[in-house]
């Protein structure tokens, strides 16, 4: 598994560098500098990805990524106040997110022990 949530990190980080504009969809209104807080968390989304395939880096990796994901969870309260109109998704989804926010933070701690 530590495979596939690296893979996914990578992946979805290089996705903001692909398509920017679908992710500044969903930065809450308050904050400022949208693209590039886009670009910066897509970053952090390759390096922390890409060091949980290092046994020695994945504790970084691991608690990296629960701050990252702590970090980004204003996106998700965001998307789930339009109810999934930002990105043009269900309300089903939009809330959905938040919970699945969580199981992704209980990952990254697991693998951050590995």
């Amino acid at each position: 598994s530590i495979y596939l949530m690296s893979a996914f990190y990578v992946g979805v980080g290089i996705d903001h560098f692909r398509r920017p504009d679908w992710y500044v969809k969903i930065v809450p209104p308050f904050l400022q500098f949208e693209h590039e807080l886009v670009l910066i968390s897509g970053v952090f989304e390759v390096i922390l990805g890409s060091m949980l395939l290092f046994p020695k880096l994945r504790y970084i990796a691991g608690n990296g990524l629960i701050i990252l994901l702590i970090l980004v969870y204003p996106a998700n309260i965001f998307l789930a106040y339009t109810n999934g109109a930002a990105l043009g998704t269900s309300p089903f989804i939009a809330w959905g997110r938040l919970p699945i926010q969580f199981i992704f933070i209980g990952l990254a701690y697991i693998h951050s022990k590995l």
